[in-house]
């Protein structure tokens, strides 16, 4: 699409859009020169059916997606059908995934009240992921898959999902090849999951709690890191950097809440996941365990949770700009920065966790310092706010980092299905080498509009081009949007 929305060529290509695509652009504009939440949350969830790997529903409402990986898991004699692809690429890594499956599980189960008609469809984006890792956690006693396609040689090739002809290898760990992160992060992803999905399917959650059980022991008795266990099937591309107590420490968080059996709280205490950070993502889970678990000593005044009460506050001294602790940058436009690549991870992430705690803070008229700076949850809300406008277009360019949100956004981001012809355009195979030229090297938009889609976002100087090549900053990622949707919900 052109950049502008007067442009006539704007025009003529948004009536040739689906009736769906169009209503939802239109419905991206401001109101009164505020933003949109309402919209915003409709298309950061969307975006997920535009992920989906496996056979596609009848309906799927991003229509330029087919069926894809329709024989994943075959390799290794199970079906692993299904789940989400990462981000631009082909390959569905487990760690990544099930840090969406939480995140998206959580801000549903903390707004899922705000959420509207939208909430269906959050929880049938949680539901695609559950029924992808319960088939990971089940399909081969005493093994947990985590992972399909072989990441370098994808990442060698620019071609549709429904092309793949590279290698769908499937990777696992086990007691002799051991993945503590990735199956404590399962276990929280399905414990979350079921906490959710209770009220609509007691049957399936109940499945799906059981299975976290036996992920969680399985996570605990055979200790170690999945990088090291996969070496460069998960290197570089999602290295544990933080090893695996804090995905133990965030599984058996995610299990006292959906149980709450006391055994998890021994199990916590006992891990001595006593580590500071000024970070949330997918790789490390320190901060959120501790502001998950604050609930209990903010609502339900139990002594127990105090130490989790006091790091999570220290976490939030390290974010905000004024506190005396602070540890994170800010660009000159007001965003928070943290790492050069995908920087839009962590404040998505990081601005989730400050809305829940401003929620807790609310309900429990609770205040604290960092230093002799006072905080509230206003205070709180005040910064989300501000990340939140930043990311839809309150911003130096002006610029909505979500793609089909507002006039001026994305139109070149680096994904292999949205810059591909879609099949029902060009029906011939685009083989692996093919789709460098004309289209990944290529000027043209994206013939292909991955709406609701939070790209990697600006440099710390609030500058963005639009290239398909820089994949820090054009690549979108689902863990991105997964923690922008409770957010999201929470301005509703």
């Amino acid at each position: 699409m052109a950049a502008r929305m007067g442009s006539c060529n704007f025009l003529v290509r948004l009536f040739s859009l689906p009736l769906f695509v169009f209503c939802l652009c239109l419905g991206s504009l401001p109101v009164d020169g505020k933003q949109n939440y309402k919209d915003a949350l409709t298309k950061s969830i969307l975006f997920f059916e535009g992920q989906r790997s496996g056979r596609l529903p009848k309906d799927q409402r991003v229509t330029w997606r087919s069926h894809s990986g329709l024989l994943d898991g075959s390799l290794a004699g199970v079906n692993l059908k299904g789940g989400y692809y990462d981000a631009g690429d082909n390959v569905k890594f487990n760690l990544p995934m099930a840090f969406t499956t939480t995140m998206l599980s959580w801000g549903t189960l903390e707004f899922g009240g705000r959420m509207g008609p939208e909430l269906n469809n959050a929880r049938a984006a949680i539901r695609w992921a559950t029924n992808y890792l319960y088939k990971c956690a089940t399909a081969t006693p005493g093994k947990l898959y985590v992972g399909v396609g072989d990441p370098n040689a994808d990442h060698k090739c620019w071609e549709r999902p429904e092309d793949m002809d590279t290698p769908r290898t499937v990777y696992s760990v086990s007691p002799s090849n051991p993945g503590s992160d990735v199956a404590g992060e399962t276990a929280a992803a399905l414990a979350a999951a079921s906490i959710v999905l209770r009220s609509t399917d007691r049957r399936y959650a109940a499945m799906l709690l059981t299975t976290a059980k036996k992920v969680m022991e399985f996570a605990l008795k055979y200790r170690g890191t999945y990088s090291d266990s996969l070496g460069s099937a998960a290197c570089p591309f999602y290295c544990s950097y933080s090893g695996y107590k804090d995905e133990l420490l965030w599984g058996a968080a995610w299990l006292y809440r959906a149980t709450k059996k006391s055994y998890y709280l021994n199990m916590m205490n006992s891990l001595g996941a006593n580590d500071a950070t000024d970070i949330f993502s997918w790789d490390n889970k320190f901060a959120g365990a501790r502001v998950l678990l604050s609930r209990n000593a903010l609502l339900g005044k139990d002594k127990n949770f105090e130490p989790y009460k006091q790091a999570a506050e220290e976490f939030i001294c390290r974010i905000l700009p004024n506190s005396p602790s602070t540890s994170t940058q800010y660009t000159p436009g007001g965003l928070m920065y943290k790492l050069s690549g995908s920087n839009l991870q962590y404040v998505t992430s990081i601005s989730f966790l400050l809305t829940t705690y401003s929620k807790l803070m609310t309900v429990s008229k609770h205040t604290f310092t960092c230093g002799s700076i006072v905080v509230t949850s206003k205070t709180l809300r005040h910064l989300v706010k501000r990340q939140v406008d930043y990311i839809l277009g309150d911003n130096p360019l002006k610029m909505s980092y979500m793609v089909g949100y507002g006039a001026n956004y994305p139109k070149k981001i680096h994904h292999r299905a949205s810059s591909l012809p879609s099949l029902r355009k060009q029906n011939q195979a685009i083989k692996c080498s093919d789709g460098f030229q004309p289209y990944y090297y290529g000027s043209n938009p994206n013939p292909n509009i991955l709406i609701g889609a939070v790209v990697g976002g600006p440099s710390q100087n609030d500058a963005y081009s639009d290239d398909r090549t820089d994949f820090s900053h054009s690549e979108p990622a689902t863990y991105i949007n997964a923690a922008m949707v409770g957010t999201l919900a929470s301005f509703v």
